[in-house]
Protein backbone atom coordinates (compact mmCIF):
# COMPACT_ATOMS: atom_id res chain seq x y z
CA UNK A 1 0.00 0.00 0.00
CA UNK A 2 1.33 3.40 -0.93
CA UNK A 3 1.80 5.96 1.82
CA UNK A 4 0.93 9.66 1.34
CA UNK A 5 4.67 10.43 1.30
CA UNK A 6 5.35 7.90 -1.46
CA UNK A 7 2.50 9.29 -3.54
CA UNK A 8 3.94 12.80 -3.22
CA UNK A 9 7.22 11.54 -4.67
CA UNK A 10 5.45 10.11 -7.71
CA UNK A 11 5.41 12.04 -10.96
CA UNK A 12 2.26 13.91 -11.98
CA UNK A 13 1.58 11.34 -14.74
CA UNK A 14 1.70 8.53 -12.19
CA UNK A 15 -0.71 10.30 -9.84
CA UNK A 16 -3.05 11.64 -12.55
CA UNK A 17 -2.68 9.38 -15.62
CA UNK A 18 -6.03 10.27 -17.21
CA UNK A 19 -5.54 14.02 -16.77
CA UNK A 20 -2.01 13.68 -18.16
CA UNK A 21 -3.33 12.01 -21.31
CA UNK A 22 -6.04 14.65 -21.74
CA UNK A 23 -3.48 17.45 -21.45
CA UNK A 24 -1.11 15.79 -23.95
CA UNK A 25 -3.88 15.27 -26.50
CA UNK A 26 -5.30 18.78 -26.11
CA UNK A 27 -1.88 20.38 -26.49
CA UNK A 28 -1.23 18.35 -29.64
CA UNK A 29 -4.59 19.24 -31.18
CA UNK A 30 -4.18 22.89 -30.23
CA UNK A 31 -0.75 23.02 -31.88
CA UNK A 32 -2.01 21.40 -35.08
CA UNK A 33 -5.17 23.53 -35.25
CA UNK A 34 -3.18 26.74 -34.70
CA UNK A 35 -0.69 25.75 -37.40
CA UNK A 36 -3.56 24.83 -39.71
CA UNK A 37 -5.19 28.23 -39.20
CA UNK A 38 -1.95 30.02 -40.05
CA UNK A 39 -1.41 27.85 -43.12
CA UNK A 40 -4.98 28.54 -44.29
CA UNK A 41 -4.68 32.29 -43.88
CA UNK A 42 -1.32 32.41 -45.67
CA UNK A 43 -2.42 29.79 -48.23
CA UNK A 44 0.57 27.56 -47.56
CA UNK A 45 1.22 24.03 -48.81
CA UNK A 46 -0.82 21.18 -47.26
CA UNK A 47 2.27 19.87 -45.45
CA UNK A 48 2.88 23.21 -43.71
CA UNK A 49 0.57 22.70 -40.69
CA UNK A 50 2.34 19.47 -39.79
CA UNK A 51 5.80 20.97 -40.26
CA UNK A 52 4.95 24.06 -38.21
CA UNK A 53 3.44 22.07 -35.33
CA UNK A 54 5.39 18.79 -35.31
CA UNK A 55 8.90 20.30 -35.61
CA UNK A 56 8.78 22.14 -32.25
CA UNK A 57 6.91 19.18 -30.70
CA UNK A 58 9.70 16.84 -31.83
CA UNK A 59 12.31 19.12 -30.28
CA UNK A 60 10.37 19.27 -27.00
CA UNK A 61 10.05 15.47 -26.94
CA UNK A 62 13.77 15.00 -27.56
CA UNK A 63 14.69 17.46 -24.80
CA UNK A 64 12.16 15.96 -22.37
CA UNK A 65 13.18 12.34 -22.96
CA UNK A 66 16.86 13.27 -22.68
CA UNK A 67 16.68 15.41 -19.55
CA UNK A 68 14.33 12.99 -17.78
CA UNK A 69 16.25 9.97 -19.09
CA UNK A 70 13.04 8.37 -20.32
CA UNK A 71 14.14 7.11 -23.74
CA UNK A 72 14.28 3.47 -22.70
CA UNK A 73 11.19 3.74 -20.50
CA UNK A 74 9.25 5.13 -23.48
CA UNK A 75 10.26 2.16 -25.61
CA UNK A 76 13.40 3.31 -27.42
CA UNK A 77 15.39 0.11 -27.14
CA UNK A 78 17.68 -1.97 -29.31
CA UNK A 79 15.89 -4.18 -31.82
CA UNK A 80 17.76 -7.07 -30.21
CA UNK A 81 15.39 -6.82 -27.25
CA UNK A 82 12.61 -8.20 -29.46
CA UNK A 83 12.76 -12.01 -29.19
CA UNK A 84 13.50 -13.77 -32.48
CA UNK A 85 10.37 -15.85 -31.95
CA UNK A 86 8.31 -12.63 -32.02
CA UNK A 87 9.47 -11.62 -35.50
CA UNK A 88 6.38 -13.33 -36.96
CA UNK A 89 4.15 -10.77 -35.27
CA UNK A 90 5.53 -8.04 -37.55
CA UNK A 91 4.87 -9.91 -40.81
CA UNK A 92 1.34 -8.47 -41.30
CA UNK A 93 2.88 -4.98 -41.21
CA UNK A 94 5.05 -5.98 -44.18
CA UNK A 95 1.90 -7.22 -45.91
CA UNK A 96 0.25 -3.83 -45.38
CA UNK A 97 3.31 -2.03 -46.79
CA UNK A 98 3.46 -4.36 -49.79
CA UNK A 99 -0.21 -3.84 -50.54
CA UNK A 100 0.17 -0.06 -50.42
CA UNK A 101 3.16 -0.25 -52.75
CA UNK A 102 1.09 -2.19 -55.29
CA UNK A 103 -0.88 0.99 -55.98
CA UNK A 104 2.17 2.33 -57.74
CA UNK A 105 4.00 5.64 -57.43
CA UNK A 106 3.76 9.09 -58.94
CA UNK A 107 6.59 10.67 -60.86
CA UNK A 108 9.45 11.00 -58.39
CA UNK A 109 12.18 13.61 -58.16
CA UNK A 110 15.15 13.65 -55.79
CA UNK A 111 13.96 16.79 -54.02
CA UNK A 112 10.47 15.33 -53.53
CA UNK A 113 11.82 12.06 -52.14
CA UNK A 114 14.25 13.82 -49.76
CA UNK A 115 11.54 16.19 -48.50
CA UNK A 116 9.04 13.41 -47.79
CA UNK A 117 11.68 11.25 -46.11
CA UNK A 118 12.20 14.07 -43.61
CA UNK A 119 8.47 14.84 -43.41
CA UNK A 120 7.31 11.25 -42.80
CA UNK A 121 10.14 10.52 -40.36
CA UNK A 122 9.10 13.59 -38.37
CA UNK A 123 5.46 12.48 -38.30
CA UNK A 124 6.37 8.89 -37.39
CA UNK A 125 8.63 9.97 -34.51
CA UNK A 126 6.15 12.46 -33.04
CA UNK A 127 3.00 10.35 -33.37
CA UNK A 128 4.56 7.10 -32.16
CA UNK A 129 6.36 8.78 -29.27
CA UNK A 130 3.13 10.47 -28.16
CA UNK A 131 0.59 7.70 -28.75
CA UNK A 132 2.51 4.43 -28.37
CA UNK A 133 5.06 6.02 -26.03
CA UNK A 134 3.84 8.66 -23.58
CA UNK A 135 0.07 8.08 -23.70
CA UNK A 136 0.33 4.28 -23.86
CA UNK A 137 2.86 4.06 -21.02
CA UNK A 138 0.89 6.49 -18.86
CA UNK A 139 -2.38 4.57 -19.20
CA UNK A 140 -0.65 1.22 -18.77
CA UNK A 141 -0.53 2.09 -15.07
CA UNK A 142 -4.32 1.72 -15.05
CA UNK A 143 -4.67 -1.32 -17.31
CA UNK A 144 -3.49 -2.82 -20.58
CA UNK A 145 -7.00 -2.48 -22.03
CA UNK A 146 -7.15 1.22 -21.18
CA UNK A 147 -3.71 1.77 -22.72
CA UNK A 148 -4.48 -0.03 -25.99
CA UNK A 149 -8.04 1.25 -26.51
CA UNK A 150 -7.53 4.87 -25.46
CA UNK A 151 -4.25 5.39 -27.35
CA UNK A 152 -5.84 3.89 -30.48
CA UNK A 153 -9.01 5.99 -30.27
CA UNK A 154 -7.07 9.22 -29.70
CA UNK A 155 -4.73 8.36 -32.58
CA UNK A 156 -7.77 7.87 -34.81
CA UNK A 157 -9.51 11.07 -33.69
CA UNK A 158 -6.42 13.12 -34.49
CA UNK A 159 -6.82 12.18 -38.16
CA UNK A 160 -10.27 13.78 -38.34
CA UNK A 161 -8.44 17.04 -38.98
CA UNK A 162 -7.87 15.82 -42.52
CA UNK A 163 -11.51 16.70 -43.17
CA UNK A 164 -10.57 20.33 -42.59
CA UNK A 165 -8.15 20.19 -45.51
CA UNK A 166 -10.95 19.47 -47.97
CA UNK A 167 -10.98 15.68 -47.79
CA UNK A 168 -14.42 14.16 -48.35
CA UNK A 169 -16.40 12.84 -45.37
CA UNK A 170 -16.41 9.29 -46.80
CA UNK A 171 -12.62 9.32 -47.14
CA UNK A 172 -12.26 10.80 -43.67
CA UNK A 173 -14.45 8.10 -42.08
CA UNK A 174 -12.50 5.38 -43.89
CA UNK A 175 -9.26 6.92 -42.66
CA UNK A 176 -10.57 7.10 -39.08
CA UNK A 177 -11.41 3.39 -39.14
CA UNK A 178 -8.06 2.61 -40.74
CA UNK A 179 -6.17 4.69 -38.15
CA UNK A 180 -8.12 3.05 -35.31
CA UNK A 181 -7.27 -0.48 -36.45
CA UNK A 182 -3.67 0.40 -37.25
CA UNK A 183 -3.29 2.18 -33.91
CA UNK A 184 -4.70 -0.84 -32.08
CA UNK A 185 -2.29 -3.20 -33.85
CA UNK A 186 0.71 -1.01 -33.04
CA UNK A 187 -0.42 -0.59 -29.42
CA UNK A 188 -0.77 -4.37 -29.05
CA UNK A 189 2.74 -4.81 -30.47
CA UNK A 190 3.98 -2.28 -27.93
CA UNK A 191 2.22 -4.21 -25.19
CA UNK A 192 3.77 -7.46 -26.37
CA UNK A 193 7.37 -6.36 -26.95
CA UNK A 194 7.75 -2.92 -25.34
CA UNK A 195 9.86 -1.68 -28.25
CA UNK A 196 8.75 1.45 -30.11
CA UNK A 197 11.54 1.46 -32.72
CA UNK A 198 9.91 -1.08 -35.12
CA UNK A 199 6.67 0.90 -34.88
CA UNK A 200 8.39 4.16 -35.84
CA UNK A 201 10.12 2.44 -38.76
CA UNK A 202 6.83 0.98 -39.99
CA UNK A 203 4.99 4.29 -39.55
CA UNK A 204 7.74 6.10 -41.44
CA UNK A 205 7.79 3.69 -44.41
CA UNK A 206 3.97 3.46 -44.43
CA UNK A 207 3.53 7.24 -44.70
CA UNK A 208 6.38 7.58 -47.18
CA UNK A 209 4.72 5.08 -49.52
CA UNK A 210 1.41 6.91 -49.17
CA UNK A 211 2.85 10.35 -49.94
CA UNK A 212 4.97 9.15 -52.85
CA UNK A 213 2.35 6.68 -54.06
CA UNK A 214 -0.34 6.95 -56.67
CA UNK A 215 -3.24 8.83 -55.05
CA UNK A 216 -5.82 8.24 -57.75
CA UNK A 217 -9.27 7.71 -56.30
CA UNK A 218 -10.58 5.46 -59.05
CA UNK A 219 -12.30 2.12 -58.50
CA UNK A 220 -9.07 0.27 -59.02
CA UNK A 221 -7.71 1.39 -55.65
CA UNK A 222 -10.79 0.32 -53.68
CA UNK A 223 -9.95 -3.40 -53.27
CA UNK A 224 -6.56 -2.48 -51.83
CA UNK A 225 -8.16 -0.45 -49.05
CA UNK A 226 -10.68 -3.15 -48.19
CA UNK A 227 -8.00 -5.84 -48.20
CA UNK A 228 -5.82 -3.83 -45.80
CA UNK A 229 -8.76 -3.27 -43.44
CA UNK A 230 -9.48 -7.02 -43.42
CA UNK A 231 -5.82 -7.75 -42.73
CA UNK A 232 -5.78 -5.26 -39.85
CA UNK A 233 -8.93 -6.73 -38.25
CA UNK A 234 -7.47 -10.23 -38.39
CA UNK A 235 -4.13 -8.87 -37.18
CA UNK A 236 -5.68 -7.22 -34.12
CA UNK A 237 -7.57 -10.41 -33.23
CA UNK A 238 -4.38 -12.46 -33.55
CA UNK A 239 -2.34 -10.05 -31.42
CA UNK A 240 -5.08 -9.81 -28.79
CA UNK A 241 -5.24 -13.59 -28.53
CA UNK A 242 -1.45 -13.77 -28.34
CA UNK A 243 -1.20 -11.14 -25.61
CA UNK A 244 -4.01 -12.74 -23.57
CA UNK A 245 -2.43 -16.17 -23.90
CA UNK A 246 0.91 -14.78 -22.74
CA UNK A 247 -0.76 -13.03 -19.78
CA UNK A 248 -2.60 -16.20 -18.78
CA UNK A 249 0.63 -18.19 -18.96
CA UNK A 250 2.45 -15.62 -16.84
CA UNK A 251 -0.29 -15.60 -14.23
CA UNK A 252 -0.29 -19.38 -14.16
CA UNK A 253 3.48 -19.49 -13.70
CA UNK A 254 3.29 -16.91 -10.92
CA UNK A 255 0.55 -18.73 -9.05
CA UNK A 256 2.37 -22.02 -9.53
CA UNK A 257 5.57 -20.56 -8.15
CA UNK A 258 3.78 -19.21 -5.10
CA UNK A 259 2.37 -22.67 -4.38
CA UNK A 260 5.77 -24.33 -4.66
CA UNK A 261 7.46 -21.80 -2.40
Amino acid sequence: MKTPHSRQNESFSARRPVLTVVVIELLLLLAVFAAGAVATVKQLDYTSPVLMSFTPIALVLIIYLTLRRKWRETGFRSLRTVPASHAKYYIPLLLVLGTLALKGFTELTLSKVVFFIFFTLLVAFVEETIYRGLIFKTLLRKSAVAAVVTSSVLFSITHIMNALSGQSMADTILQLIYALLLGAALALLMLKNGNIVPLILFHFIHNLIQFLGNDRQDAGTFPYDIFILIVLVAYCVWLTFSVRTKSSSSEGSTSGSSVVH
